[in-house]
This record gives C-alpha cells, sequence and structure tokens, in this order.
C-alpha cells in the first residue's frame, strides 16, 4: 500500500531528524502497518460505540 510506505518514509525522517538513525527500512514499514492496522481498530471501536449510544428519548421506559 503506498501510503503505508509514504508513512514509513516520513517517521525515518522524523526519528532522523531527532538523531535516532538506526531504524531500517523495513522496521519503518512494519511500524507503519501496525499504525494503520490500530487506527482500524479504534475506527471500528468507534463505530461500534455509536451503535450502541441511544437516540435521545430512546433510553426511557414506557
Amino acid at each position: 500500500m503506498a501510503i503505508q510506505l509514504l508513512v514509513a518514509k516520513v517517521l525515518r525522517d522524523e526519528l532522523s531528524l531527532r538523531g535516532i538513525r538506526s531504524l531500517t527500512a523495513e522496521e519503518s514499514e512494519a511500524i507503519a502497518a501496525r499504525i494503520f492496522e490500530r487506527i482500524t481498530e479504534l475506527e471500528l471501536e468507534l463505530a461500534a460505540r455509536g451503535f450502541n449510544i441511544p437516540a435521545s428519548g430512546d433510553d426511557k421506559p414506557t
């Protein structure tokens, strides 16, 4: 996925600016992939919560 490679490069560049130079291309790509996995998990969790929120007035017993 091209966006993951772009994020991996940005990650390497940002770490390099901070003096961290030991991250390989493969490591940064793995980190970027994990970041995207976690974002997807969070999006799913938030969507699931959205389905569980009662609409206004729907939570009152009849």
